[in-house]
């Protein structure tokens, strides 16, 4: 009996101890690291996995609407929650931040649910990927926006005095009408220059009542 003890104890011990590891490592890989304390502070620092990716917490989250809320920051490209390092995480609290003036508007970086990006005027612009936002210049900022413009400016038709938000613009399919957030066919035989506003609200109007054919592909406008 001893021996048969001794025999499940050798094969248990290791057994447990890698299994132990194991879940310690998913754990790790999953869920929160602690970074250290922030210098200024002295408020936790940690990283952990979200909804939307990975993610830098500066502070305990709050358990009453008078306590101080944490901050938050989403790693970068490259970065992941195993080799971050605590003044890697600063970096990434860096921002928002204003990086010049253009046209007597403010020009601001910061990183958003789809990417960093040039806030000018209330108007977004994002950023390449090989531009990291911490190191971006006024001047580049300046030909980013610039360049938007330039190409929007390249796909844009007709406006309509009517309703400025109504336009007709060069699509990957050719010339198409956006009308407030529905994107609408031209069709064969009509000179995009030569359609009215009304002609346009009558094409909105009669494909969104239009019955939706299974199996169609949707238009969509090209960004």
């Amino acid at each position: 009996m001893e021996e048969w003890t001794d025999m499940i104890r050798k094969f248990y011990n290791p057994f447990h101890k890698e299994v132990q590891n194991t879940i310690e490592t998913a754990d790790k890989a999953t869920g929160e690291r602690d970074l250290g304390v922030h210098p200024e502070n002295g408020k936790k620092i940690s990283v952990r996995i979200g909804r939307y990716g990975p993610f830098v917490q500066i502070g305990e989250s709050a358990d009453s609407e008078n306590e101080e809320k944490p901050l938050y920051a989403s790693l970068r490209a490259g970065q992941s929650i195993e080799t971050i390092s605590l003044n890697e995480a600063l970096e990434l609290f860096k921002l928002p931040k204003k990086v010049g003036v253009f046209e007597d508007k403010e020009m601001t970086v910061a990183i958003g649910k789809f990417g960093p990006y040039v806030r000018h005027n209330s108007a977004f612009y994002s950023l390449p990927k090989d531009i990291d936002p911490l190191d971006l210049t006024e001047e580049r900022a300046i030909e980013l926006i610039i360049d938007k413009r330039k190409r929007d400016a390249e796909r844009l038709i007709k406006t309509f005095e009517e309703n400025p938000d109504v336009k007709i613009l060069n699509g990957r399919w050719g010339p198409y009408i956006e009308f407030a957030k529905q994107n609408v066919k031209i069709p064969k035989g009509k000179e995009p220059l030569e359609l009215t506003y009304e002609e346009c609200k009558a094409l909105a109007d009669a494909e969104a009542k239009a019955p939706k054919k299974a199996g169609a592909k949707r238009f969509v406008k090209k960004k």
